[in-house]
């Protein structure tokens, strides 16, 4: 690059060392500048929360809750595979109603294929 007519080179040493200084500089001011903003510090509870008997029995009916509800979900699925293991042919097409070899075929019918 020719700056001023005067050549600067951008991969040579004193060029990485101006730039690693000026980094460096420039974190170690940014960890030691003062800034104006107000530190608040927390003080510890000085008395622990201990539930109540009403507390404890909450809890206890939402947990009662969330696993009636993981059982529902989990028949639900059992239900959905068990409709679709009905509904499923080995042919590929789906359908309700299956045909049983011999029978008759109601002719108002139309074939799914």
């Amino acid at each position: 690059m020719n700056l001023l007519n005067r050549c600067i080179c951008l991969t040579s040493q004193n060029t990485f060392l101006v730039v690693f200084v000026v980094l460096l500089s420039s974190f170690v001011l940014a960890n030691v500048w003062d800034y104006d903003a107000e530190i608040t510090t927390l003080e510890p509870e000085k008395e622990m929360w201990i539930p109540s008997e009403a507390d404890i029995a909450y809890q206890d009916s939402m947990y009662t809750i969330i696993r009636n509800t993981q059982s529902d979900v989990t028949d639900i699925k059992q239900d959905i595979v068990y409709i679709i293991k009905r509904l499923d042919r080995e042919d590929g097409t789906y359908d309700s109603i299956r045909y049983v070899a011999g029978s008759q075929i109601d002719i108002n019918r139309s074939n799914r294929n």
